[in-house]
């Protein structure tokens, strides 16, 4: 199937009218959940439930109850926080740079991945604040002044730099995922009746749809996603820094910064892949998610696995060519060492799985996809494991050197972190639209618009040249 422009209206709403849109779009909202929500709410709320427990356990009780020791400081903690870091830079690149670049196919995905930001980054927020082991001494990183003058933190630390990068991302990217609801807001709220309608008029901000309204929302947009874009590139570089700026090996490297800005994009975007595959079958809104959207994500996850690729040979090349033991023996041990299956598990689904993209019957595959989207995002989960337990398990001293085994309570915390997100966001597809509805409705109609001028144009021609049009 050849696809001829970014918005083919006829692969996605056929001869439906607006109103019609809206119906099916709203629908979810308006109208009681079905069985496969329900299902998916309860088996996601009850890891949330457990992820409650585990939490709970850990701060009651230290987090000694945790597999660290004195070699491995950092170890599933800090590997969940990078991976749900990454997870939520596809929902701000989706947004901002595919805006700027006037990508009209993004408009079907972009509500679910700027949603998906938001709650990754939270979730990634609780393992850091788990980590400081005191979580009501949280505010200490923020540069507070105070009676005492002993809160002013080390500005010169890669993990200070964290504290104002993530943070300004969370932001950024909630204020400009609000903005784009609000005039879906509206027509939600004009719908509704009783309580539901005075909730949804007060998020709409009053909007009336008039043309001032208009431009002000497409105003603010470009800026927020002038503002969000240099984010995409900057948050999972400064979160690259707490490795690349020391001296352990295998992390004192320049690679880093690009190397996980790519990956990050990588597992993001499988992300929404997972995402929007669960949400078009349970929400029935296969007419507005198509293949070609899903061919299209397929194609940005083979270019940023292929880079991925690229980065880790480029790592054992740089090991070799350096000709420093140390370095060189971090990257044998990560390969062949006693953690050797959780490398060769990162390759497999990080290197080999995404090249299959290159069939145009695996882009097109809905099945192959989400299939495939589960294992990057398990490769990449791995892929942070391998890049700081085997690099701090055997250190420049052998006989410090120790193996790392997670407890039952960092793996309640892990997979009930899951819980969390797939809960907060069963609860969006729940409440608010997932599928950005007034912009979708604008491109369409432009689009509408185009093809019917080029149809009138077509015919015109074939009748000046005496043929047909069909």
């Amino acid at each position: 199937m050849a696809y001829e422009s970014d918005l083919r209206p006829a692969l996605i709403h056929g001869d439906k009218t607006h109103h019609q849109i809206t119906e099916d779009i709203c629908r979810p909202i308006e109208g009681k959940p079905n069985k496969y929500w329900w299902a998916a709410f309860i088996l996601s709320a009850t890891l949330a439930l457990w992820w409650v427990v585990c939490v709970s356990y850990t701060i009651g009780t230290g987090i000694g109850v945790w597999g660290l020791n004195r070699t491995v400081g950092w170890a599933w903690d800090i590997t969940n926080f990078v991976w749900w870091i990454g997870i939520g830079h596809a929902g701000t690149l989706i947004s901002a740079i595919l805006l700027l670049f006037r990508q009209k196919w993004r408009l079907s995905i972009n509500r679910s991945a700027e949603a998906m930001t938001i709650f990754a980054v939270v979730c990634a927020a609780t393992f850091i604040v788990s980590h400081m082991g005191r979580p009501w001494l949280a505010y200490w990183p923020l540069p507070l002044p105070n009676e005492f003058g002993s809160l002013w933190v080390n500005f010169n630390s890669p993990l200070v730099w964290d504290v104002f990068a993530v943070s300004t991302y969370f932001s950024v990217s909630l204020v400009f995922w609000y903005t784009g609801l609000i005039p879906d807001f509206a027509v939600v709220r004009d719908r509704a009746e009783g309580i539901r309608k005075k909730v949804y008029t007060v998020l709409s901000f009053g909007w009336v749809g008039s043309v001032k309204n208009w431009q002000r929302f497409e105003e603010v947009s470009l800026v927020l996603a002038g503002l969000s874009t240099p984010l995409v590139l900057s948050v999972h570089s400064v979160v690259s820094m707490d490795f690349a700026t020391s001296l352990v090996p295998g992390w004192h490297t320049t690679i880093f910064p690009p190397y996980f800005v790519a990956g990050a994009i990588f597992s993001g975007f499988a992300m929404v892949q997972t995402l929007v595959i669960i949400m078009r079958k349970v929400l029935n809104l296969e007419e507005y998610v198509t293949i070609y959207h899903i061919d299209m994500m397929n194609r940005i996850i083979l270019i940023t696995g292929s880079i991925v690729g690229v980065a880790y040979l480029t790592e054992f090349f740089i090991a070799w060519y350096s000709g420093v033991e140390y370095e060189q023996y971090a990257f044998l041990n990560r390969a062949t060492g006693p953690y050797w299956w959780a490398y060769a598990s990162m390759m497999t689904c990080n290197v080999i799985t995404p090249q299959l993209f290159w069939s145009k019957w695996m882009r097109e595959s809905v099945v192959a996809t989400f299939i495939i989207s589960i294992f990057v995002n398990i490769g990449m989960w791995f892929e942070r494991f391998v890049i700081i337990v085997t690099s701090l398990h055997r250190d420049y001293l052998p006989s410090s050197w120790v193996m790392y085994h997670p407890t039952w309570v960092e793996i309640g915390i892990f997979l009930g972190s899951i819980g969390v997100f797939f809960t907060l966001f069963l609860l969006f597809a729940r409440y608010f639209p997932v599928i950005a509805l007034s912009e979708l409705k604008t491109v369409l109609r432009s689009s509408g618009s185009q093809s019917k001028k080029n149809s009138t144009q077509q015919k015109l021609e074939d009748i000046e040249s005496g043929g047909t049009h069909e």
